[in-house]
């Protein structure tokens, strides 16, 4: 395995978990760069060896550099950095496309994005997250696909249009249902009723979800056309208006995607 000098641009939360990860694959990571010198130190400190600053015109050399800061940020800390001559610079966003480095003509750039998400305290078992690389050329793409596999027996060749989609897919799968529980477990609260009753059916759901396809195992008062639970479920969250709104929104979804596939003669897709 190719052992890599890595300098990682950003301090928040994939860095913070790729930074450990990178040390214990076996690769050096020389420096932890923040826009602040204690988000930076305080990453350097789990991270052996690893230096930390706040200046990206004055990098240390490293054979990879890897940005790991929000999608937004991005541009502007590839603008403003100095890397060293014939490095790999590589980005972990997820909807950020390769061409983002045609402003640097000169950096030979790539992608590793990590398709897991990130929180503090929370243990990451990297060798099973799917891990999709890009580069621009054959010798980069050689080099990130050799750094992702020493993190990931799970390594895909994805390209910029292709992460996209994988991207809003994964906001679908991820993001929106934590949100979703989050409601239920206010609602939840608000009645005086423990989060653990929810427990076993948000359980099977994901399991059915899993090994089913989600649409041919969808059941609730919406594919059933129950407009009288479906009337009072939207009372109760009068309160709620916010609330109130997106479940009618859903609840038309669900009704919409399942009358399509009986036009359709699906059972699912």
């Amino acid at each position: 395995m190719a052992v890599y000098r890595i300098g990682l641009l950003g301090a928040g939360r994939v860095a913070h978990h790729l930074g450990p990860a990178l040390a214990q694959a076996g690769h050096q990571v020389v420096h932890i760069w923040s826009r602040t010198l204690p988000a930076a130190q305080s990453l350097a400190s789990s991270v052996r060896g690893a230096t930390a600053g706040t200046e990206l015109a004055a990098l240390p050399p490293a054979e990879v550099y890897i940005i790991a800061v929000p999608d937004g940020a991005v541009p502007a800390v590839l603008a403003a950095a100095r890397f060293a001559p014939g490095a790999l610079v590589v980005h972990t966003a997820g909807a950020l496309p390769l061409a983002v480095f045609a402003a640097r003509p000169e950096v030979r750039g790539g992608v590793l994005y990590p398709l897991q998400t990130f929180s503090p305290g929370r243990q990451i078992a990297w060798a099973t997250v799917p891990l999709c690389v890009e580069a621009a050329e054959a010798h980069g793409q050689q080099q990130v696909l050799e750094l992702a596999a020493s993190l990931s027996a799970d390594v895909r060749l994805v390209s910029s249009a292709q992460r996209l989609h994988l991207h809003v897919a994964a906001v679908w799968a991820s993001n929106f249902p934590n949100h979703l529980l989050g409601i239920s477990r206010a609602l939840l609260t608000e009645a005086g009723l423990p989060w653990e009753l929810l427990h076993p059916l948000i359980q099977e759901t994901i399991d059915k979800a899993l090994t089913q396809p989600p649409f041919r195992v969808q059941t609730g008062p919406a594919v059933r056309h129950d407009e009288g639970t479906l009337a009072r479920h939207e009372a109760a969250l009068q309160g709620r208006s916010e609330w109130q709104a997106l479940y009618k929104a859903l609840s038309t979804s669900i009704q919409q995607v399942q009358a399509q596939l009986a036009v359709n003669n699906e059972p699912g897709v």
